[in-house]
C-alpha cells in the first residue's frame, strides 16, 4: 500500500451532504486533509481551532452564507490570508464577479468535475506559495513589461496594447508557468462598470498574442482550466 503525503488542510464547507462527502473523498484520496462541515456557523467554530491551507466554501449555504464567511475570514487577522474558492450552483456571473472582487481566490460552478476540482485548488495553493516579490520590470528575452509605467516593449518597440490586454499579460508573467483560470483572469482585470465574461477573456487573449508576435507560443492554453505564460 503507497502512503499518500498531505498536500495541505482544507475545510470543506457545503450544506449538500451527498456532495461533501463524495469531495471530500476525492480531495482525501489527493492527500489533502479535509474538515468538513455543513453550514457558516460550523465553518467559524471550525476556525477556531483549525488553520487550513484553503476553504473550499460553498456561496449558497443555509443561515450565514458563503459570502459573509468569506467576509470574516479576510478580516480575521489569523486567517485573513488563506486560500478561499468558492463554489456556486449557478452560472451566474453576478455572483462570480462579487465573489472575486471582493474575497475569492477562485470559484468553481457546480456540477464539479473532480479533475477540474483538484487543478484549480492545486493552482490556488502554488500561487500562494510560489510568489516572489515583485519587480518593477520584468524581463523575458527581449520582451521587457514595465508594471508601474503599465508599457510594455519587444526589443524596445513599445507594444500597443490595451489596459484589459496589459492587466492580463503582467497578470501572466509575474507568475510564470502558473495557471490561472478564466476566473482568475477575470478577478484580476476588472473594472468599474466593466463586466467580464470568460468568453471575452478568451478574445481579449487572441488579440494579446497577436501583439506578442512571436512571443505568442509563450502564452499557453490548458485545456478546460485557463491559460499559463511560459517563462523560456
Amino acid at each position: 500500500m503507497v502512503e499518500t503525503r498531505p498536500n495541505g488542510k482544507i475545510l470543506f464547507v457545503e450544506d449538500e451532504e451527498n456532495l461533501l462527502n463524495s469531495l471530500s473523498f476525492i480531495l482525501e484520496s489527493e492527500g489533502f486533509v479535509v474538515h468538513r462541515t455543513r453550514s457558516g456557523e460550523e465553518a467559524l467554530h471550525a476556525l477556531e481551532v483549525v488553520t487550513p491551507d484553503l476553504v473550499l466554501l460553498d456561496i449558497t449555504l443555509p443561515g450565514i452564507d458563503g459570502f459573509e464567511v468569506a467576509e470574516r475570514l479576510r478580516r480575521n487577522k489569523p486567517t485573513e490570508k488563506v486560500c478561499i474558492v468558492m463554489l456556486t450552483g449557478r452560472s451566474v456571473e453576478e455572483d462570480v464577479v462579487r465573489a472575486l472582487e471582493t474575497w475569492a481566490d477562485d470559484y468553481i460552478v457546480k456540477p464539479v468535475r473532480p479533475r477540474m476540482l483538484i487543478a484549480r485548488i492545486n493552482a490556488v495553493l502554488r500561487r500562494k506559495t510560489t510568489r516572489a516579490p515583485q519587480a518593477d520590470t520584468l524581463h523575458y528575452d527581449t520582451l521587457a513589461i514595465n508594471i508601474a509605467g503599465r508599457e510594455a516593449s519587444i526589443e524596445g518597440s513599445p507594444l500597443s496594447l490595451t489596459r484589459t490586454e496589459f492587466d492580463i499579460l503582467a497578470l501572466l508573467t509575474r507568475d510564470p508557468d502558473t495557471v490561472f483560470s478564466r476566473a482568475q483572469v477575470i478577478g484580476a482585470i476588472r473594472g468599474e462598470d466593466y463586466f467580464v465574461t470568460e468568453r471575452s477573456i478568451d478574445f481579449q487573449i487572441f488579440g494579446l498574442r497577436k501583439k506578442l508576435g512571436s512571443y505568442a507560443e509563450r502564452i499557453e492554453t490548458i485545456r478546460g482550466i485557463g491559460y499559463k505564460f511560459r517563462a523560456s
